[in-house]
């Protein structure tokens, strides 16, 4: 993470294109995250139930407790390393204001509560399934504006 280190971006000609492609790569992450879990696990509260908790009537078994918890145990890292690398980029290249304190606490605390409603539903109540997916979209949908904002800044902002 030398791009914490760097104070002006110009005195270095290779961190541009360095975190053009991190933030490229964050993007594509976010995006295919949420087309992955559409397919696999399910975004909305319907499919999140009948994988969580199967069918009889469908025939589909409840997901076991050892894949869930896989399931939670790599979300948990993967979100950990989007989010610390994309509020590390986010605060290096967006000038220090309110908003930026805001967007940030709500990214977080947003993906700290979608991990923390996704068990809660698997092991007490399906009630916070709702939680979970308002919980889901918030933090990707802010994520999703840190990196194109850090990117719009990264070629467009003249402090940096």
């Amino acid at each position: 993470m030398r791009f914490t280190l760097i104070k002006d971006l110009r005195q270095d000609a290779t961190m541009k294109p360095i975190l053009a492609g991190l933030l490229l790569f964050i993007f594509l992450f976010l995006l295919s995250d949420i087309f992955v879990k559409y397919s696999n696990f399910g975004i909305f509260p319907h499919a999140l139930k009948l994988t969580l908790f199967g069918d009889e009537e469908q025939f589909l078994d409840p997901l076991s407790q050892s894949s869930f918890l896989e399931f939670w145990h790599v979300e948990i890292f993967f979100m950990m390393m989007i989010l610390l690398t994309l509020n590390a980029v986010f605060i290096r290249l967006t000038p220090p204001d309110t908003s930026q304190i805001i967007v940030i606490n709500l990214v977080m605390i947003s993906a700290i509560l979608s991990l923390i409603s996704l068990p809660l539903s698997f092991f007490l109540s399906d009630s916070f399934i709702e939680l979970y997916v308002v919980c889901f979209f918030t933090w990707h949908l802010f994520a999703l504006y840190m990196a194109l904002y850090s990117f719009w800044n990264l070629y467009y902002e003249k402090s940096i």
